[in-house]
Order: C-alpha cells, then structure tokens, then sequence
C-alpha cells in the first residue's frame, strides 16, 4: 500500500481525462477560458498506463473526473479498460450530467460502480446562470438514465453561494429525497484567479448551511462518516434513505484523514488539491525508456512530498492560480 510521510494510506486516484467541459460553472471556471493544447494531453493508453499503475501499488479506487470527462472521445474506453482492472475496488466518476442519458449504460456495463452529478439549482433559469451554458433538462434526463442503467451509488454534489442560490438548498435536498440518493455540498474552493467575482461577498461556509438545514431537516451523524472514503461529513436526514454530505476544506479541515492523489490531464501528479506539489508523470509516461516499473517508483517517491495540509485561509485571494477544471474534478 502506499503510505506518505505522516502515515497516510493513499488508496484513492482521481485522475483527470480533460480540461474541457461544456458548462462554464462560475465557481469552477472564469468566463473566457485557455485550455490546453491535444500534444499536452494525456492519451487514454497513456491514462490507463496511470490507472494501472496505481492499482498494482495497491490502490482500491479511481474516480474519473475533468473538466467533463464525458465529452472526451472514446472515454468509455478507458473506463473498461480501468474496470477490468484486478484489485481494483470502486470505479468512479464525477460528471455534470449532460451527457448521461446517452451513455450511462455503457458506463454501467463498463464497471462504473458510482457517479457524483454536479446540480446546484432546480429552477432552470438560475442553473442557466450558474453553468453559463447548462440545459438543466439534459441534467435531469441524465440522472433518470443512471438510475434506470443500475448504478447504485448516485450523489448530487453542489456548490452553495451567498449570491446565487443558497435559497435552492432544501429543494435539491428534497429531490435527493424523492430520487432515494445522497447529496454533497461543497465548500467554494479559491482557485483560479477570477478578478470581476467577489469571492469573499458570495462564498457560504458549511456550519451556516447546516444550522439553516437543521430548522427545516432532522439531522443525524451517520454512521458512515467515518468509513467514507471521502472528505464529506454526513448527516442522515430522519425518515429517508438520503444522507447529506458537509465537504468543507475551509471550516472543517480534513487533510489529517486525506487518502488520495490526483494526476491532472497533462499528467501532473497532485499531492494536494490546495498546493502545488507536484511531478511530471508525462514526462516519464514519454520517455523511451519508459517501463511501468518507473512510474510505479516515481509515484511512490513523489509521497514523500505530500503535505501535511493545505491552507485555505482566505477566499477572496486564492493560492493556487489554476482552475479546478485543470485540477481535476
């Protein structure tokens, strides 16, 4: 298993197939956007070297993400390749939903075992405002079509904002309700440098969500926090089978449990979402000597630089100049 220097277990990839998606989310994305040329990007041979790797150092998970992984060509490809990976445990996928209803049987037939679907407001209108480009029918006929293709594990994760749609929170937890899934709500995270938003003005931290949810919701720790393998914290609400997941990497720091990695499309490893530790796993994946036996020894290398934590003190003045498009999901 890979370990890191403060005795992590690192068993969770979330490995980027794109930077580019077909919504231009104002919290993910500034309005006018460089993405990245095709030779910088990562083939899907050259991704599922990536996935492989990682499994044979005893990963169990990989979460497939973007940009919208769905609008790389031939991505369902890659995700049986990853599927039929042995050892690996849970082949995951984070999307915004657009494209599910024309794919999510072939998802489901290629071993995906659970999607996160990006939707922050029911009223169509304001998701429109929001995505900057979104159909919030195509979202909604997607998320059907995932339920009727079997994949269980379905989570609606959404950003939450002063200024845009704070008012919609019980209505997409309502939904979650009526559909029997589970939802997330995300913490804006400061990334990428966007100079005409009021970061600081818009941005909602998850203990005032949570303290307005609990006059509407009966709230309960679930028992599944603390196996879950990822960062939310969550709370059943009583009388149904959904739970709400709180990820707040600013009011709630979570990086002493962190069990994951990200390699972005052009094939940076990122040891931290929130810092720029990172190594050129292209650069090697290209190299004519290239043998998976030394991405395999740079990967475990590269931990040695993992850090303790990020530092997310201030949302109005970012740290890291990427966008999360370019970070991977």
């Amino acid at each position: 298993m890979l370990t890191d220097q403060f005795q992590r277990t690192i068993s969770y990839l979330r490995l980027s197939v794109t930077d580019r998606c077909d919504f231009r989310c104002v919290y993910c994305m500034a309005d006018d956007m460089t993405f990245l040329p095709r030779k910088e990007v990562l083939s899907l041979e050259e991704l599922g070297e990536v996935g492989a790797a990682f499994v044979e150092l005893g990963g169990k998970k990989i979460r497939l993400t973007g940009g919208e992984p769905l609008i790389r060509r031939d991505f369902i490809n890659l995700a049986k390749s990853l599927g039929e990976l042995a050892g690996l445990e849970q082949l995951a996928i984070t999307t915004n939903g657009s494209q599910l209803s024309s794919c999510a049987d072939a998802l489901a037939a290629a071993g995906v075992t659970s999607l996160n679907i990006s939707l922050d407001s029911l009223d169509p209108a304001k998701f429109k405002a929001i995505t900057r480009t979104g159909d919030l029918s195509d979202v909604l006929a997607g998320i059907e079509a995932a339920q009727a293709a079997g994949i269980k594990n379905i989570r609606l994760n959404s950003v939450i904002l002063h200024t845009y749609n704070l008012e919609d929170a019980a209505e997409l937890i309502d939904f979650a309700i009526e559909k029997r899934i589970d939802i997330a709500f995300i913490e804006e995270m400061p990334l990428g440098t966007m100079p005409d938003i009021d970061r600081k003005e818009r941005w909602l931290s998850n203990e005032t969500l949570v303290q307005e949810l609990r006059l509407r919701y009966d709230l309960h720790d679930s028992n599944a926090t603390k196996s879950n393998s990822g960062p939310a914290r969550y709370q059943n609400v009583a009388g149904t089978d959904t739970r709400i997941g709180f990820i707040s990497p600013h009011s709630h720091n979570f990086c002493s449990t962190c069990n994951r990695i990200r390699v972005t499309v052009e094939g940076r490893l990122l040891l931290c979402l929130g810092n720029e530790h990172s190594l050129d796993l292209r650069a090697i994946l290209r190299d004519r000597g290239y043998t998976r036996e030394k991405l395999k020894q740079a990967i475990v290398d590269a931990l040695a630089f993992k850090p303790e934590r990020h530092h997310f003190h201030d949302p109005e003045h970012p740290q890291i100049l990427r966008f999360m498009n370019a970070t991977g999901g």
